[in-house]
């Protein structure tokens, strides 16, 4: 049987994220019911990997951009003809046979994308039904001013558009096959966010609050008593929403 093509990207591998202590976000995530993946010898820095059995975190402890979207494709210095046509220019371009491959670039609202030759760690054994304390991982949702824009840059990418949708704020879901990604005005929320939901959501924020998980201010409209923001050690906020919302 054929396989579909790869999106040029290839499949979505981790959300990288950089930490200046990944002791402590790698505790953070575990307290919120994440497991670790193990990790391969692929970087020299130290880098830890933790799951809800949907989205991979990937933590490392270097400067870097973050969040970044991670990618992998075999073969990915054969890609880069394909990238050019897209009109993508290359932030990082690390190609040749004694180097792992790798290649970055940056969305029009300043995301950053790398690709990858391979696989950086081993999935964790958890299925999709053991979610964390937050709740069901919903995607990645990032600020962008210009709607039009982060759609004509990431559905050439393999990420397909649907509506704008108006609650629980104004926002543009992109789906693929192995990520849900949307993009939300900067009004909203400054920084990018790992959106959860759940119907019981309520009791969730109450048992998280008991573990003394920093919080942030929600913004206009979500109620606190059903939605919540969390701040990772590294930075890395959470959005938990009610589906009752």
């Amino acid at each position: 049987m054929a396989h579909a093509p790869l999106p040029p990207p290839g499949r979505f591998h981790e959300l990288s994220l950089a930490t200046d202590d990944i002791r402590g976000s790698v505790e953070f995530y575990e307290r919120l019911g994440f497991s670790q993946a193990a990790t391969t010898d692929t970087y020299a820095h130290p880098y830890g990997v933790l799951t809800d059995g949907t989205i991979y975190l990937g933590l490392h402890q270097r400067r870097a951009a973050s969040p970044t979207l991670t990618f992998v494709r075999p073969g990915v210095a054969a890609s880069l003809a394909a990238f050019a046509s897209l009109g993508i220019e290359l932030t990082l371009c690390r190609t040749g046979d004694e180097v792992f491959n790798e290649i970055g670039f940056e969305g029009p609202h300043g995301e950053s994308v790398r690709v990858i030759e391979a696989r950086t760690y081993s999935p964790a054994e958890r299925g999709h039904s053991e979610v964390s304390r937050c709740g069901d991982f919903a995607g990645v949702s990032l600020p962008a001013t210009d709607f039009a824009a982060a759609r004509a840059f990431w559905e050439p990418l393999g990420f397909v558009a649907t509506d704008e949708a108006e609650a629980p704020y104004v926002h543009l879901p992109l789906t693929s096959d192995h990520l849900e990604l949307a993009f939300h005005r900067p009004r909203t929320f400054e920084a990018a966010l790992l959106v959860f939901r759940a119907a019981d959501m309520p009791q969730r924020i109450a048992a998280l609050r008991t573990l003394g998980v920093a919080e942030e201010a929600l913004p206009r409209g979500l109620a606190r008593d059903s939605n919540a923001l969390l701040t990772s050690p590294e930075g890395t906020q959470l959005l938990l929403l009610s589906d009752s919302e």
